[in-house]
């Protein structure tokens, strides 16, 4: 069944609404992002902003869920396009395709990650969360490819610590089993890594000692490659 006119309003008002949530954000700084200035943003009261959303945390989940799905889909892309390729040239280019998204919506990626999501969007039904765990599926969804694949070295689990081994089969055991215990260890490894170092540049962590940060981010990208076994 086709949406209804009434939906079709809503959904466009919506968008309008994150919209102009993202002016404010990029524009303005997070701190401008509240329910009476979005509401004035599209031209409505604070009270009417309620018809949409119920307080603040569920606006800000709503549009970080926004930015989640768009850096997804730009990685997933990139995923895609290479889809005839080496597996390795595949992960690479999602993971520069992210750096990409990433720097050229610093205000968004900040947004995103610089603050804990409240407690109403870290439930599995919230906007935010499904969006989240479809941007982890993507880099994680490659590396369970890889190991099903080509299976690449990994620690004995029992050379790591015991608090470190029962958190690595709980989330291994969280992910179904898609990468076991000593195999979760290196990819997480690897994201802690790259992910860290994305961070920083975003934030503008290393600009005491960096201009330009493409060679680092490609030397992080040979030193994943030599943990999961690349050629």
């Amino acid at each position: 069944m086709g949406t209804t006119r009434r939906d079709r309003l809503r959904q466009a008002t919506l968008a309008e609404i994150h919209a102009a949530a993202r002016r404010l954000l990029v524009e303005q700084g997070s701190g401008a992002v509240t329910i009476n200035a979005v509401a004035r943003e599209v031209g409505m009261s604070g009270p009417a902003l309620y018809h949409y959303y119920s307080g603040h945390d569920e606006l800000v989940g709503a549009v970080t869920a926004g930015f989640l799905r768009e850096m997804a889909e730009v990685m997933e892309a990139a995923r895609d396009r290479h889809a005839g390729e080496r597996l390795e040239t595949r992960i690479l280019e999602t993971c520069r395709a992210m750096r990409a998204w990433a720097i050229a919506h610093p205000a968004e990626f900040g947004w995103i990650f610089a603050s804990p999501p409240s407690p109403p969007n870290q439930l599995p039904e919230s906007p935010r969360y499904q969006a989240a765990h479809r941007f982890e599926l993507v880099f994680s969804g490659l590396i369970a490819e890889l190991w099903r694949t080509r299976p690449f070295p990994v620690p004995d689990l029992a050379d790591l610590p015991p608090s470190l081994r029962e958190q690595l089969r709980a989330y291994s055991a969280a992910i179904g089993g898609a990468l076991p215990p000593e195999a979760a260890h290196v990819f997480l490894s690897c994201w802690i890594r790259l992910y860290g170092l994305l961070c920083m540049e975003v934030l503008h962590q290393l600009d005491f000692a960096f201009t330009d940060l493409t060679p680092v981010y490609e030397e992080c990208l040979r030193e994943m490659g030599e943990k999961l076994g690349f050629r």
